[in-house]
């Protein structure tokens, strides 16, 4: 596929074409428009969203959606992933190339996956202009959805360079917005011009996001967001779609991001409470047409999880606990390797990580504080996991691979694996695992999304 950068949009005469051909297409309805109609017609279902560029969650997911036969939703993140490469190196085309390949290899059809783009806007650039930053997220968002993302968080919340002092209006976050939607849906026109079946893509939009990653210093309560906040959120984006002359905008626009009072810090997990929540939930009553998108639902119990979907949260995101569990597995595994195989020939890889962390501290300084024992167990435990940044180092994956090598030749004895991987120990049991270092580090993440699937009815 052939970009197409630089562009110019204009007019109400393409907005028109893109509406028609959006019409056209939508024949074949989005699977998030088919769960909304769902939801309307009473059915309680949600969908988890895993935000992450780790191949082994990455990997797990989709395996999971061969099994269960349902949609499986996978985001990148504006950080991870964007037109200079994010800290991934990859480039929307590249992920999007990345995920189909994996969905080939384990038999999930194309249709089957729904790719979306998370906190789409300045994130990356906040030390840049309003101009600097908005022509950046305009080129972002073009590409994602040129590669075929149709799931898109246009995230404006973020203040840039040049903003006044105070919070950000509303008004200027939906201005932002509207002006990144009209860029998307440029790019869906184009998108249309190869492949005539494109899916039309849904949006996401709302100004009180939780920081990506969970916050970095301890709190001691939440604010869920006021029913009246979110009411202006909607009312203030329909005024912006207006005034950009896309007037029909807000029918892209199938859920909003709110707190519902759900957080997690290094140690700390901040439990989802339904009376908490409850007067904004109940307002949501008041718009048929949406649902709340729930961030940072990372960690919760599958109970909690199930009653945010009850109550209008049907899209929980998950990031860093799918790549925590991951790394719980490698760690697992690397303690039974200590046991099992001759000092010489271990991988080493909980040292390994720590250190290439401790080399290159930039993911994590910021974000670990206390004692130099506190940040060093910080950095291996941390809900917020920072060495999900480090993962595709060359060194950490020299060691996932000679630890999965080792493992095979110094095979696991259930007695050992029932002291350091319990959860596992009773899926090979039950003959639903293989003794296979990669499936017992990939289930790592499984017995999360468990929880997830449970909540989400799938």
């Amino acid at each position: 596929m052939k970009l197409i950068c630089g562009f110019v949009y204009g007019g109400e005469a393409e907005v028109s074409s893109i509406e028609m051909k959006g019409k056209v297409n939508n024949m074949m309805k989005h699977p998030m428009q088919e769960m909304m109609d769902r939801r309307r017609n009473g059915e309680l279902t949600g969908i988890p969203s895993y935000c992450t560029a780790n191949e082994l969650v990455l990997e797990a997911a989709l395996i999971r959606a061969k099994k269960t036969g349902k949609p499986v939703l996978i985001e990148a993140t504006a950080n991870q992933v964007n037109q200079f490469g994010g800290y991934t190196g990859m480039k929307p085309k590249d992920y999007y190339a990345m995920i189909m390949e994996l969905a080939k290899k384990h038999g999930v059809p194309e249709n089957q996956v729904i790719l979306g783009g998370d906190h789409l806007g300045p994130l990356t650039w906040q030390k840049d202009t309003e101009e600097e930053a908005m022509a950046k997220s305009e080129e972002l968002v073009y590409q994602y959805v040129l590669a075929g993302f149709t799931k898109i968080h246009l995230d404006t919340s973020m203040k840039v360079a040049d903003d006044p002092e105070g919070i950000l209006s509303t008004e200027t976050i939906a201005r932002r917005g509207a002006r990144l939607y009209k860029v998307c849906m440029k790019a869906y026109e184009e998108r249309l011009k190869e492949y005539p079946d494109a899916m039309r893509p849904v949006f996401v939009v709302g100004s009180e996001v939780p920081i990506p990653g969970g916050a970095q210093e301890e709190e001691d309560t939440l604010a869920v967001t006021r029913p009246e906040a979110f009411a202006d959120t909607v009312d203030t984006y329909k005024k912006a779609f207006a005034d950009a002359g896309v007037p029909d905008g807000m029918q892209d626009v199938i859920a909003v991001v709110v707190q519902p009072g759900v957080e997690f810090g290094d140690d700390q997990v901040f439990y989802y409470n339904s009376s908490n929540a409850k007067e904004l939930c109940d307002k949501l009553k008041e718009y048929p047409n949406l649902i709340f998108e729930g961030h940072s639902t990372d960690y919760q119990t599958a109970e909690s999880l199930r009653d945010m979907v009850i109550d209008g949260i049907a899209i929980l995101k998950v990031g860093p606990a799918v790549t925590y569990g991951i790394r719980e597995g490698l760690f697992a595994l690397s303690m039974m390797e200590k046991e099992l195989v001759p000092a010489g020939k271990r991988a080493s890889l909980i040292e390994t990580i720590d250190e290439v962390m401790t080399d290159d501290p930039g993911n994590w300084q910021n974000h670990y504080h206390g004692t130099y024992k506190q940040v060093a167990l910080a950095r291996k435990y941390s809900y917020s996991d920072r060495v999900r940044y480090y993962m595709n180092d060359p060194r950490i994956q020299d060691a996932i691979r000679k630890l999965f090598d080792n493992l095979v030749e110094y095979k696991i004895p259930m007695n050992m694996l029932h002291q350091y991987m319990p959860i596992q120990y009773r899926k090979v049991c039950r003959g639903e695992l293989t003794l296979a270092p990669k499936d017992l580090a990939m289930d790592g993440a499984v017995q999360f999304m468990e929880d997830y699937e449970f909540a989400a009815q799938q």
